[in-house]
């Protein structure tokens, strides 16, 4: 088959810059051939190389005596103690989830999975930040319904229980939706497996499903904005078999049983490409691959197509040959391809070959190590006016309101349709704080959550930042667990241009700032940029996934409120309405700064809640809706009423930083009083559990009203 010819047009279809494509010409001295071409777009693209953002992600803190490894292999591993760690990571999969919803979203719930198991981790959770457009927009349904069918259907089949998650809608995602997905394993830290080839002369060994021509170009794909051709980039979508990635890791944690794996590595973005050149160059070898060998399952496949495509459920391994028939047997018991398409050499080349001929040779250090690096012109985001108004509303209709949006309704609709049992070691489900997870056959239990508010990240990139990290350490301590570590989802629009640039610098800001200060280093992550559809970008949503410890049983903070509880509030309450829920949903107002985060007192008190945990069997923080919401979500959680005496706006639907409620018997609360006057930190009670109405001050609502609203809206506006 003749190749294309290299033409200006050409080169820009590949996401290449005219200076790009230069580079390139000085790297290899002369034009690139078709398939060069399509390696050089693969390796250099945004979402692969990271060029816009390097800069940046090199500022933050990746390190602490719990990190096993940091930022740079399939995923990031913190030790939990007694020889087992976790492995961990959040990547997204926008744009195909946008073109194609429901395998767009399963293939991000199946790439995350394959980061974890590829390094020998066994997975025990998943979660997923999902973001919308307004539910009104005539895709929305479309995208909630095939996004949601999509997560559900690949982790259930797989067998992984979805324990947490968050699901956001605004405008500025009409466009371009967001699927983050989360996936969590176990592992002994004796037994971890990495990347990097070593020894020469060693075969290159192709695992699992065969390849074919979906996803070709995917890597690139989702390093573009979308405009009107958007349907033309339906071909780009991989398409997922979650029964032939559960064959292909029971598969992979056998062969790693047997001794026979040096090095192994996902078949992920820019699929056989980044793989095998990533496994090379962490080596410090060279790659030669032979593309007639590499399963196939489409006819007359050329080079240029295998080497681009985005197949899924395959695995790319250096073997010790002396122990390739062991290892293949392995494959052939699980119905999976194992086949020898290559071997590690001494020259610094990627050299590819299809029936004999060379496709591509090009220096392997060089094009892994070569990527185009921008420091990119930014602005500051400019300070937003405070809001100062004196806002008064009945505070039954404030709460009304925010429990009417499906940005605060109940969530079960979504929650239901995953699997959050299997495996049998889920102590606290999706849709009551951070999940838990046991480590079986053990006291320990791991907690998992994801948080952001985009709304205070376009207002204060800064405050925003520190909130979302912030906001992950309250939920984790909210039930008992000591944060661990953290990876980061940056999902934001255009980096070319300066404001949008500069909410990204401010937000790595904030989160650096606040997971040094939070003891909660950054230890994976994944960028995503240009999400935006004809020039209109998403809220800035730098996603963050948080993993904690709860060494034991008696340290879980996991109970409900009961009737005669004592209601309590820990950290200050100055009543900061700006860019809050009530504004948003009530009034339909987007104004104001962000609140503040003192990451000193975050710190404080949530050292507090964990050392009076025994005093505090039901507790939750505060966040968007303030202590109004966070109030009736514990009432509706324990079916009982709440008296509230504050009638206040500010006070009562404030975003506050640094806060938890806390529900407790009085004699508990008097205990916690006097641990709190010991520490000179702010403690008062609000309220009692009794009855059943929902009580602020002189107003009150039936609990029941309140609860057909809460439990229908979601349903309501997008099933």
């Amino acid at each position: 088959m003749t190749e294309p010819a290299i033409t200006e047009d050409l080169i820009a279809a590949h996401g290449l810059s005219p200076d790009e494509y230069q580079r390139i010409l000085e790297i290899i001295g002369r034009e690139p051939t078709f398939t060069e071409l399509g390696i050089f777009s693969a390796m250099w693209n945004e979402h692969c190389s990271y060029k816009s953002s390097k800069k940046w992600l090199r500022t933050l803190p990746t390190e602490g005596p719990q990190v096993i490894c940091g930022p740079g292999e399939n995923a990031g591993i913190v030790d939990i103690g007694d020889g087992q760690c976790i492995v961990f990571k959040m990547e997204s999969h926008n744009h195909p989830s946008y073109i194609e919803p429901y395998q767009g979203a399963a293939t991000g719930v199946g790439g995350i999975l394959r980061d974890v198991f590829t390094m020998g981790a066994r997975p025990i959770a998943a979660m997923n930040s999902l973001s919308f457009g307004e539910p009104t927009h005539p895709k929305t349904r479309q995208l909630v319904n095939g996004v949601v069918a999509g997560v559900g259907g690949y982790g259930n089949c797989f067998g992984v229980p979805t324990v947490g998650g968050e699901v956001r809608f605004d405008p500025s995602y009409n466009g371009n939706c967001l699927v983050n997905a989360f996936a969590a394993g176990l592992a002994d830290t004796d037994k971890i497996f990495y990347s990097a080839a070593s020894g020469i002369g060693m075969p290159v060994v192709y695992l699992g499903a065969k390849t074919g021509r979906d996803g070709v170009g995917g890597a690139t794909m989702a390093s573009a904005e979308f405009d009107d051709t958007i349907e033309d980039k339906r071909p780009t979508v991989q398409v997922g078999d979650p029964f032939t990635e559960k064959r292909l890791m029971e598969a992979t944690l056998e062969l790693m049983a047997t001794g026979a794996v040096i090095s192994i590595q996902d078949m992920g973005a820019a699929g056989l490409t980044c793989s095998a050149v990533e496994m090379g160059d962490k080596g410090g070898l060279g790659v030669k691959l032979n593309l007639e060998d590499v399963p196939q399952r489409e006819d007359n496949m050329t080079a240029y197509e295998m080497m681009l495509s985005e197949s899924q459920e395959r695995m790319l391994m250096v073997l010790k040959p002396d122990l390739e028939a062991e290892a293949r047997a392995v494959f052939t018991k699980w119905d999976l391809d194992f086949a020898i398409v290559g071997e590690t050499i001494a020259e610094d080349r990627f050299l590819i070959l299809h029936n004999g001929e060379v496709k591509a040779d090009l220096p392997l250090a060089t094009l892994s190590g070569s990527a185009p690096e921008y420091d990119r012109p930014w602005v500051e985001t400019p300070a937003p006016a405070p809001f100062t108004q004196n806002l008064q509303i009945d505070p039954i209709d404030g709460l009304k309101a925010l429990i009417a949006s499906p940005n605060y309704a109940a969530k079960h609709w979504v929650y239901e349709q995953y699997d959050q049992q299997v495996m049998g070691d889920t102590s606290r489900t999706p849709g009551a704080g951070s999940g838990i997870v046991r480590v079986h056959g053990t006291q320990k239990s791991i907690a998992f959550t994801s948080d952001v508010t985009p709304r205070y990240v376009k207002a204060n990139p800064v405050e925003g930042g520190k909130q979302a990290v912030a906001e992950a350490y309250r939920n984790l301590t909210a039930v008992g667990a000591t944060p661990l570590a953290t990876t980061d989802n940056m999902n934001f629009g255009n980096p070319e241009k300066p404001e949008i640039m500069g909410q990204f610098v401010g937000a790595i800001q904030g989160i650096g700032e606040a997971v040094a200060a939070l003891d909660m280093p950054i230890v994976s992550g994944n960028v995503s940029l240009y999400n935006e559809t004809d020039g209109t970008g998403i809220l800035p949503t730098p996603t963050i996934g948080a993993v904690g410890l709860i060494a034991s049983p008696d340290k879980a903070i996991t109970g409900t409120m009961q009737d005669g509880d004592v209601l309590l509030v820990l950290g200050n309450t100055s009543g900061h309405l700006g860019q809050s829920a009530l504004l948003a949903e009530a009034l339909h107002r987007v104004e104001g700064d962000a609140p503040v985060v003192d990451l000193s007192k975050e710190k404080a008190h949530g050292d507090f809640i964990r050392d009076n945990h025994a005093n505090i069997p039901c507790c939750t923080d505060l966040s968007d809706g303030g202590l109004a919401l966070a109030a009736f979500e514990l009432a509706d959680a324990a079916g009982i009423g709440i008296a509230i005496t504050l009638d206040d706006t500010g006070l009562l639907f404030g975003e506050d930083q640094g806060r938890y409620l806390i529900a407790c018997a009085p004699s508990q609360a008097a205990s916690l009083a006097a641990a709190a006057q010991t520490a000179r930190l702010p403690l008062v009670q609000v309220g009692v559990a009794t009855g059943s109405a929902v009580t602020f001050g002189a107003a009150a609502c039936p609990l029941s009203d309140l609860q057909q609203i809460y439990h229908a809206a979601f349903a309501k506006a997008v099933a």
